[in-house]
């Protein structure tokens, strides 16, 4: 049983179809969408940047979404050169409940002007959480992924080795005491590993907790980062 089980994931995977987003529920989810100030006077192709926020910030009122992270500093009137679309989470669930990345970026891609060597996904709290997830779930869509304060669960932790290729930059407080910092540590060991050398970038924020999301604020280098990297 289990062999035919082995077999069966490889033949899967041999073929290209992610077994761990067809297992779950296809989902469409309302987004917040920004595009760039030129993006109408231009016909480039944009970076795209997928933004998900934390636990506190779910439900069905996308102007819950505007309180901290990409969307708070969209509604400020802050511009970027990069495409945002930032999804909301139902109420009762979680990032990694249902397939709803499928449906966002099909919905994306046939609607505006996107350059598919450079997605980027973020998130805090639960939207590290869920960052990570769906990289775990569809590596080969992502160029890099920013992660704070996030983990991974222990049932996805055996298929680490999925996002060795993904440069990744995360950053945890020391006394996080709602996500542990531990569970950023045991993703850095864990990607250790791998075959593949990987990418991971660990900024070890010290003394302090779990509100870090003036660091979409105050760190430019955050974007500067995520756009030097490329598929």
């Amino acid at each position: 049983m289990n062999y035919r089980l082995t077999f069966w994931t490889i033949l899967l995977i041999f073929f290209g179809i992610n077994i761990y987003s067809q297992q779950k529920v296809v989902a469409k989810y309302d987004y917040l969408l920004y595009l760039p100030k030129e993006y109408s006077k231009e016909t480039k192709k944009y970076p795209l940047v997928i933004y998900l926020h934390g636990g506190g910030q779910k439900g069905n009122d996308l102007n819950k979404l505007k309180t901290y992270g990409l969307p708070y500093l969209v509604e400020k009137g802050q511009n970027f050169d990069f495409i945002i679309a930032s999804p909301q989470c139902p109420d009762n669930k979680y990032w990694s409940t249902e397939n709803w990345f499928e449906t966002l970026y099909a919905d994306l891609e046939a609607k505006y002007r996107i350059d598919k060597s450079r997605i980027y996904i973020t998130g805090i709290s639960m939207g590290g959480y869920g960052a990570y997830i769906t990289a775990l779930d569809f590596p080969d869509k992502f160029a890099a992924v920013v992660a704070l304060c996030g983990g991974i669960n222990d049932s996805d932790l055996k298929r680490i080795c999925n996002l060795s290729k993904i440069p990744i930059w995360a950053f945890h407080g020391t006394v996080d005491d709602k996500i542990s910092f531990s569970e950023t540590e045991r993703i850095a060991k864990a990607l250790e590993t791998c075959k593949i050398k990987n990418n991971f970038k660990f900024t070890r924020l010290e003394n302090e907790g779990h509100e870090i999301q003036y660091l979409y604020e105050t760190k430019p280098e955050i974007y500067k980062w995520m756009l030097e990297q490329k598929k």
